[in-house]
């Protein structure tokens, strides 16, 4: 067993422990509405769970050299996004929206994805998902690095309407085999769904 003190090594050697290692790990695609009206797209897998009551989704958004990215400035000036489930059938099309664009560039003509109106909130959805999420923000930390430079902007969105493609929704719960999730990896590599199996928690 090898030990490794993250303070003695560089950001990006700690980054590449981390991604090789917590895997496989969800992908949210994220849209967010500029102030001028611009539909931003972008992938995160720095994304879960938070609970179920009430329902929660956190999406942790990097900076760069302390700078917000779209997301997280369009979701705090906005206070909503929407999280969508990448899947086997749109994860080339998500892919397409980690493109390096200008603010003003909507990701999604990029991506030759599709929007959709949401129900409560005024940030469009992607008809190319088969789950989709509107959130209201909840809360956002500015985490890590200095307390001038930010690394990352932890969002936490309220789910206050869930999208779920017909097809999925069995009794109230989704099919995994239909909806064909797809994973990150480290470095350019994604997973789906393998071999599955149950084991029964201990009472």
């Amino acid at each position: 067993m090898i030990t490794i003190d993250p303070l003695s090594q560089s950001e990006r050697d700690n980054y590449k422990l981390m991604i090789g290692s917590i895997v496989p790990r969800p992908i949210a695609l994220v849209t967010t509405l500029s102030g001028d009206g611009v539909v931003n797209a972008a992938p995160f897998s720095y994304f879960n769970i938070v609970t179920a009551n009430p329902p929660m989704v956190s999406v942790s958004v990097q900076r760069k050299q302390g700078i917000r990215k779209d997301t997280a400035r369009n979701a705090l000036t906005a206070g909503s996004f929407v999280v969508h489930i990448t899947d086997a059938a749109n994860v080339e099309a998500v892919n397409r929206t980690a493109a390096n664009l200008p603010a003003a560039e909507s990701e999604i003509d990029f991506a030759r994805l599709t929007t959709v109106p949401s129900e409560k909130i005024t940030v469009p959805g992607i008809v190319e998902a088969k789950v989709r999420m509107e959130c209201v923000l909840e809360q956002a930390y500015p985490l890590g690095g200095t307390a001038d430079e930010p690394a990352c902007d932890l969002l936490i969105g309220r789910v206050v309407c869930f999208h779920i493609a017909d097809e999925l929704l069995h009794n109230g719960r989704i099919d995994v085999d239909r909806l064909q999730p797809v994973s990150r990896l480290a470095g350019s590599n994604y997973g789906k769904i393998g071999e599955m199996f149950s084991l029964e928690r201990p009472l």
